[in-house]
């Protein structure tokens, strides 16, 4: 980045996915060719978001590092901001000031180990990341698995990359949705996935963590319910990742807002392992 860390870099979205109702992807590429050649970032690092006028969004760099010349944001409808950033088209352009926090230690602990992916609606987001990142370098791991629910089949995202997912030999893909009705009121009529939430598909699963690293993103009670039943399947706490991104603010702890207890998540976030959770206070 500048030597001035509030300057953000100009993008200009090039292509728009809609992912849900509420929910959608921007590619975005540099409009100064230098400041894409320079750009680097790692996975699980994260990004300030700007519709000129509106205001800042923090979120998640949705895309991998394996893939130069541009980024890729995911994000729900909220409030002013995302909702500015929503009705924006091809060809306008976007801030961005990042990349910051820190990331999941791929070449320290990934390398050589079965990874196993839980995620749950648009936690996705900071998983895929990751995702394409193992996949792009497949030969590095072992087994890949993935784990992905939603509450309902619209709430999935990703879903053309999930039926690639799905398709290939190489990753083993267990997708659901929530219990609590018929396939016809979950929009999915021909549903061949699990019915179950994330924690209970993932238990029945026969997933183990020999030689496993696991990385958890989704609504703070997924994330909750889901690391009793990893550490039940095998995987030790210092191999388990998951990221904080709701806590993420202003990206360098400045506005005091993403603390949880004397830990602050911009700084020295958002990636952490299960045994680092462990040992803040109960509020994240």
């Amino acid at each position: 980045m500048s030597d001035n860390v509030y300057m953000p870099y100009l993008m200009k979205i090039t292509d728009i996915r809609d992912e849900t109702p509420d929910t959608r992807t921007y590619r975005l590429e540099f409009t100064n060719p230098e400041d894409a050649k320079k750009f680097t970032f790692k996975a699980g690092q994260f990004g300030l978001y700007s519709a000129f006028g509106g205001g800042e969004s923090t979120f998640c760099v949705a895309s991998s590092p394996t893939r130069e010349g541009y980024i890729e944001c995911t994000f729900r409808v909220m409030g002013r901001v995302t909702t500015q950033l929503r009705n924006m088209n091809i060809g306008d352009i976007v801030g961005f000031r990042g990349p910051y926090g820190n990331s999941f230690p791929i070449e320290e602990k990934f390398y050589g180990k079965n990874i196993t992916f839980i995620a749950g609606g648009i936690g996705l987001a900071p998983v895929r990341c990751v995702i394409w990142n193992i996949l792009d370098l497949r030969d590095k791991f072992k087994d890949v698995n993935i784990v992905y629910g939603a509450r309902t089949y619209q709430d999935l995202v990703y879903k053309h990359e999930i039926e690639e997912w799905e398709k290939r030999k190489d990753v083993n893909l267990v997708k659901t949705l929530d219990p609590g009705g018929d396939k016809a009121e979950y929009g999915c009529s021909g549903w061949n996935g699990k019915m179950g939430f994330v924690p209970t598909v993932l238990k029945e699963s026969g997933i183990k963590g020999d030689n496993g690293v696991a990385v958890v993103c989704g609504p703070p009670i997924m994330i909750k319910l889901t690391l009793p039943v990893l550490k039940e399947l095998g995987f030790a706490e210092e191999n388990t990742f998951t990221t904080l991104e709701n806590k993420m603010k202003c990206g360098i702890g400045k506005c005091g807002r993403c603390n949880v207890g004397s830990f602050y998540v911009c700084k020295h976030g958002p990636v952490l392992s299960a045994a680092e959770l462990a040992q803040l206070p109960d509020e994240y």
